[in-house]
């Protein structure tokens, strides 16, 4: 009997497209040792020895069982301690911290537990791809607001002004960003204060994963380190990109009391509770990892710089990233769609970097290419690039 599966999915569901950085994931994968991979945002980095002897100890002690739903105590005082030692940002372990699987499942839970159907988001696209996705799952209707390279990529208050409703329940503040690896300071952060001032109903989910990954000198900025907007903002952080620990599926957020019993109200029945052995290692990493966090830092600022630089020598225009571990060069000049370009780069120089309309569909005419790899793997997939593009522009490739 013919059984129409389809049929029997979600229609949101149905709606969602599968993720383009993991599909050229997958072909590199495929192609094993011999392909470059500059697609995927993870910390070439193995998590500091001291964080790993960390979790290797709470197993040997017998931590094997459910932690609480919130994650353990002890857990939620060393990350307070962090944000308020890190980012002058002051939480109350007790009840305003919730440690999640990542800071994906933070925002999830942030969409199941704050929209009703038809609520508006606003998300800034080019963006992480989970952002629209954990709102359409939750019946919630994105609304974009197309930052710009003129801009920095950076959120204009004349922009956050016209796009918001009276249907608008949050906005997603991603920053440092991923893809472009933009960055928002705290005079740029304090524009947008000043437009939320004005629609006290409107909340702010802060995805921070890259807060530690700042190139431009200057003391992380917070959008809820303004008083204004404390009580408004929902803080999303983790270990996975600062601290290497993408493996150990380790998050939090931070924010109002009455809103974490909500979405602890989610995660106690979806989740249940984190991984026991990651809590215990994060205690480490928020107490003793900001010389491991500074070193990997000072590396990726290396190897932004040979990025940016590869770029050009190409003949590639890039707006120069300030933070987290992405470059996001235009390849309009290269007679190729975003896809045709990752396509070919793939199979003809072995190198795999993810199209740009990936983050959203204004993403078209760019690459989204990671420095999370060995300085090597960057010089050669630099030279590959700067081959490349001379043969397409010769007209040598096929």
């Amino acid at each position: 009997m013919d059984i129409d599966y389809q049929s029997k999915v979600s229609s949101v569901v149905n709606e969602i497209k599968p993720s383009a950085i993991r599909r050229f994931f997958d072909l590199a994968n495929e192609m094993k040792g011999e392909v470059i991979s500059l697609s995927i945002g993870e910390p070439d980095f193995v998590t500091p020895w001291n964080i790993r002897e960390a979790g290797i100890f709470s197993l040997e002690d017998g931590y094997t069982h459910y932690s609480p739903n919130q994650g353990y105590i002890e857990v939620r005082k060393a990350i307070s301690e962090y944000l308020e030692r890190r980012f002058s940002l002051k939480y109350d372990p007790k009840s305003q911290i919730l440690v999640t699987v990542g800071g994906s499942e933070a925002l999830d839970l942030i969409a199941r537990a704050m929209i009703n159907p038809g609520d508006e988001v606003i998300i800034l696209e080019p963006c992480f791809v989970a952002y629209r996705a954990t709102v359409t799952l939750a019946r919630g209707i994105p609304v974009v607001i197309e930052t710009k390279e003129e801009d920095e990529y950076k959120l204009t208050p004349e922009a956050l002004e016209a796009a918001i409703t009276d249907k608008t329940k949050y906005i997603i503040l991603g920053y440092p960003g991923n893809p472009t690896g933009a960055t928002m300071t705290r005079d740029d952060l304090a524009k947008i204060r000043d437009v939320l001032v004005r629609h006290p109903n409107v909340f702010v989910v802060s995805d921070e994963l890259y807060s530690e990954l700042s190139y431009t000198g200057e003391r992380p900025a917070s959008i809820a380190n303004f008083p204004e907007l404390y009580d408004r903002t929902i803080v999303v952080n983790g270990f996975s990109k600062s601290f290497a620990m993408t493996g150990w599926r380790i998050g939090y957020m931070a924010g109002p009391a009455p809103l974490l019993v909500a979405m602890n109200k989610v995660h106690q029945y979806c989740i249940m509770s984190s991984p026991t052995t990651a809590q215990y290692a994060v205690i480490e990493a928020c107490r003793n990892g900001d010389k491991e966090v500074e070193e990997m830092r000072d590396e990726y600022n290396r190897r932004r710089r040979v990025i940016v630089q590869g770029l050009k020598d190409a003949g590639l225009t890039c707006f120069t990233p300030t933070g987290a571990f992405y470059a996001f060069p235009s390849i309009t000049n290269s007679g190729l769609t975003s896809e045709q370009f990752c396509e070919r780069f793939l199979m003809e120089k072995k190198v795999a970097i993810v199209p740009g309309n990936a983050f959203g569909e204004c993403g078209e005419g760019h690459v989204r290419i990671s420095y999370a790899a060995s300085m090597e793997n960057i010089m050669e997939a630099m030279k590959r690039l700067k081959e490349f593009m001379q043969e397409l522009k010769d007209g040598s490739v096929k």
